[in-house]
């Protein structure tokens, strides 16, 4: 195989005095005021620059998922690690190794739903009871809503009024919001306490609505996330403390094991 076909990409075109990212010299990249981190993000996953109401759609949702403190295991790994005396980086990379699908893969799961549910061709209160019902069969959770800390998650509002204004300004079609909606009304018929829809939710209709596949989903939840982990990373690392655990160390985890017995 020619050596010089090793690698393939669309993304990136580099040579000596030449970054070019999808075509755009890097120079005038940096010198735009139009270009910010959501739009190089929606260049490097998408090959083409967004509209600038795309992307303060998709900054609005890069902003929301930070961070949400060290209770969040991800954010309460980046400062153990980073107690552990490693560098920032292992710290981050710590932080965002354990956003799998139970920390950090509802909007990814979320998405997935969305796109099974508008390629129906049913009525959408019927598409929508069909799969909540799966997923109760199945045992699963509903993905994207209700929150173990918030009974109602502050970033909810203004995520979906941001939607909202998108849709009005013809950003964004509204159809996954529609059916976001319509799963929250199904979902919380008869209960006394609603069970809202939280960040994963509300995020997953702004990447869905502005076209992103769902796996990207994940990808841009652990983007987000990785602010958090650097900023509680670097400031645990002035707190002059080491080795620390979950826990504080006056704090022993239960036993459930044998008692004590001796060796035979």
């Amino acid at each position: 195989m020619d050596r010089s076909t090793w690698w393939k990409t669309s993304i990136s075109d580099i040579s000596p005095g030449v970054i070019r990212f999808s075509g755009y010299p890097v120079e005038q990249l940096i010198s735009s005021n139009e270009v910010g981190m959501a739009s190089m993000i929606w260049l490097m996953t998408r090959g083409e620059l967004p509209t600038v109401g795309q992307a303060q759609l998709l900054e609005r949702a890069l902003v929301a998922g930070v961070d949400h403190g060290p209770q969040a295991p991800s954010i309460g790994i980046a400062r153990m690690a980073m107690s552990c005396g490693v560098g920032i980086q292992s710290a981050m990379a710590s932080a965002t190794n354990v956003l799998g699908d139970v920390h950090g893969g509802a909007g990814q799961e979320l998405m997935e739903i969305f796109e099974q549910i508008l390629q129906d061709d049913r009525e959408l209160s019927v598409t929508v009871a069909e799969k909540l019902q799966e997923l109760r069969d199945q045992k699963r959770y509903i993905p994207g809503f209700g929150h173990r800390f918030h009974p109602v998650d502050p970033r909810r509002a203004p995520l979906l009024a941001a939607i909202e204004e998108a849709r009005e300004q013809g950003i964004v079609q509204g159809q996954v919001l529609t059916v976001a909606l319509e799963i929250e009304r199904q979902l919380n018929e008869g209960r006394e306490r609603p069970i809202p829809m939280n960040i994963d939710g509300a995020t997953a209709i702004i990447y869905a609505e502005l076209g992103f596949a769902p796996v990207l989903g994940r990808g841009l939840f652990v983007l987000s996330r990785s602010v958090g982990a650097l900023a509680h990373a670097w400031e645990e690392s002035g707190s002059g403390m080491r080795n620390k655990g979950p826990e504080h160390r006056s704090i022993l985890p239960d036993y459930i094991g044998a008692e004590p017995r001796d060796v035979p």
